[in-house]
């Protein structure tokens, strides 16, 4: 019989051998956890949107923004050693995402989106890092040169922009924490604040490039729209009536950013980006914070008198009376789709009749719209992608405002006029994005 203390020995190796065994599951599945953590994290903050160019190359970068100041292409996030973050400590990352401070100090471009991201936890930070440096393969591939003349180039008046217009993470972090009417709301405003960075896009910056409000709390013009991105104007999210969000329920809103297309609109342009990359993405519970925040924290900035739908210009088309050349290019180029009484056939069609798209002050979406198309994304609860054709090659500048002017102020829209010499010169301002697409006529 084994001695009692040799007995006591053996269970003792016993058990650490089965606490050990258990114990490098248990690391994985933590590892695991963080990895996926992270995974949604970038989603929420679209990280693809930006940073990958090449589908093929996922985080490689090289996606051109239009600045200003000159042409950016977003740099490769891979943990690659030599072109991305590989040789980032986590120091490193939570510096650039937080204070737009790369690497060896170098001051990044406000087209990083570090004052939202300063409204990052902690937590979320790291399950981020832990991502991107276990999560996401390593490609070997620089981006293009960014298109700066000097002295613009010169990285070092960052550090002076920063101090000025940026928070720090402490004041961004304060800010994230203040107090809401529920945690659900409080979850909404951390995810359109901080990491899915909206006001990126969907508020107006100074000439100083910077947002002038990065939270609800802070000005009403939070959120309100923002100046063109490729040519796209970023639509106002706020509850107003008519270039709001006033008349989208809180399930629009969710069936919209899980899909791409709800019955009174359908994403276009950069948005497109976003849902497909990022809110598609998130869980029910997210989509429905994010919804119930825009909801109840942005209430209507502009006196606008509430839309109401004027059938008059739908009966004289149906006693098929075109009363103008607007009229015809509508009836001949869009009414098989959006139909004469402008409703649509939404979700696959949106409606024109009250679009707050339609009838912003604006008209720039709208006439690249028409001149580029659009698609709506397909995403994993919708997709099918729908595609509108671009007519740039099509129509001249006099065909393109008829139209566009005859459904600005068709079905009780009552928007201003375009003219001629607005398109002409917006596909002067636009002809970059405008050729990108139409170089293919059944773009």
């Amino acid at each position: 019989m084994m001695p009692f203390k040799k007995q006591v020995l053996t269970l003792l190796g016993l058990l650490g051998f089965v606490s050990q065994g258990f114990a490098a599951p248990a690391q994985a599945n933590s590892q695991q956890s963080l990895i996926d953590k992270g995974r949604y994290l970038a989603a929420a903050a679209d990280c693809a949107a930006c940073h990958t160019h090449d589908p093929s190359a996922t985080y490689a970068g090289g996606n051109p923004f239009v600045l200003p100041i000159g042409t950016l292409y977003a740099p490769n996030i891979t943990p690659d050693t030599k072109y991305g973050i590989g040789s980032y400590t986590e120091a490193d990352f939570a510096n650039a995402l937080r204070r737009g401070i790369g690497k060896n100090g170098k001051p990044l471009y406000p087209a990083m989106p570090f004052p939202s991201y300063a409204r990052m936890s902690d937590a979320d930070i790291h399950a981020l890092w832990v991502y991107f440096h276990e999560g996401v393969a390593p490609i070997a591939k620089a981006p293009p040169t960014n298109k700066i003349t000097w002295p613009l180039s010169m990285r070092w008046p960052m550090t002076l922009w920063r101090w000025a217009f940026a928070p720090t993470p402490q004041t961004a972090l304060a800010n994230a924490n203040r107090s809401f009417d529920s945690a659900e709301i409080a979850r909404g405003a951390y995810l359109v604040e901080g990491p899915g960075h909206c006001g990126a896009c969907h508020s107006p910056r100074a000439i100083t490039m910077q947002e002038k409000a990065l939270s609800s709390d802070q000005s009403d013009v939070f959120l309100s729209g923002g100046s063109p991105v490729d040519g796209w104007n970023p639509v106002n999210l706020r509850q107003d009536d008519r270039t709001g969000l006033g008349r989208w329920s809180e399930d629009d809103i969710v069936t919209f950013l899980a899909t791409g297309r709800n019955l009174k609109g359908s994403a276009f342009g950069g948005m497109s980006d976003a849902i497909a990359h990022g809110t598609q993405h998130l869980n029910d519970a997210d989509l429905h914070a994010i919804a119930r925040y825009l909801k109840t924290s942005l209430p209507a900035r502009k006196n606008e008198k509430p839309w109401q739908l004027d059938t008059s210009v739908t009966e004289i088309l149906h006693k098929e009376k075109l009363p103008d050349a607007g009229a015809k290019t509508y009836v001949d180029r869009c009414a098989a789709c959006h139909r004469t009484d402008g409703h649509g056939y939404a979700p696959a069609f949106p409606p024109l009749a009250g679009n707050p798209v339609v009838m912003d002050r604006d008209p720039g979406s709208l006439i690249l719209i028409v001149l580029k198309g659009a698609a709506v994304p397909a995403t994993d609860k919708a997709p099918s992608s729908l595609t509108m054709p671009a007519f740039a090659h099509v129509l001249s500048d006099q065909e393109v405002a008829d139209v566009v002017t005859f459904i600005r102020q068709s079905w009780g829209n009552a928007a201003s006029a375009v003219t001629a010499a607005d398109v002409h010169a917006f596909r002067g301002r636009n002809s970059e994005w405008i050729n990108e697409a139409t170089s293919n006529p059944l773009n």
